[in-house]
């Protein structure tokens, strides 16, 4: 398999975590995805312009990231990142959902910070971006006892959250949810999250 690939985009690590506990090789395919000057190579197969998008071994182009990670693990020898139904499903997808929802809320935060023009920043975008993500933080905090050791795609997916932020808000602070910053810890030390860490910026 290959995929479009920026070594900044917590989608595109969720992906590279995902293959590697699947044991499942991934080419990188080198991009310039940008949410205003778009990459016209992607454009090309994906008409949104974003990563990650993959080509699947047998041809197809599959984006974004959910479809992604879910065709890993249909395709792979062993599945088990998404239970197949029930209700430890319906968890994590929901958790899924919501890392998804906070980096989304997270990369907002970013481009006003670093794209958009001095003049046209408008400061209660950000709050509110803001403020989902502190909220957000809360609710991860009373759902981390029931994490476990559980490695799926809600527990992947809400690792690369937070590792996002560290990446890109580093006084964001959200470690004072201690029980969550201490699963966290644990969960980097698994292989897959040492070997796509995102570079120092």
């Amino acid at each position: 398999m290959q995929v479009y690939y920026s070594p900044f985009s917590p989608f595109v690590r969720k992906v590279l975590v995902c293959a590697a506990e699947l044991g499942i090789d991934v080419e990188r395919l080198p991009s310039s995805a940008h949410p205003v000057t778009r990459d016209q190579t992607i454009v090309a197969i994906n008409p949104l312009g974003k990563v990650p998008t993959c080509f699947a071994d047998d041809g197809n182009v599959l984006y974004d990231s959910r479809v992604i990670c879910e065709y890993l693990d249909a395709t792979a020898a062993q599945p088990r990142l998404f239970p197949a139904n029930g209700a430890a499903r319906w968890q994590s997808l929901r958790e899924q959902a919501l890392a998804d929802g906070m980096i989304e809320a997270a990369l907002l935060m970013r481009y006003e910070q670093v794209i958009r023009p001095d003049g046209l920043r408008y400061q209660p975008w950000f709050d509110g971006q803001h403020e989902k993500i502190v909220s957000t933080l809360a609710q991860l905090e009373s759902w981390v006892p029931a994490f476990g050791e559980r490695v799926d795609i809600g527990t992947i997916s809400i690792a690369c959250a937070l590792s996002y932020l560290d990446l890109r808000f580093p006084d964001e602070g959200w470690r004072k949810h201690a029980a969550l910053a201490a699963w966290h810890a644990r969960f980097c030390d698994r292989e897959s999250m040492i070997t796509t860490q995102h570079p120092a910026p």
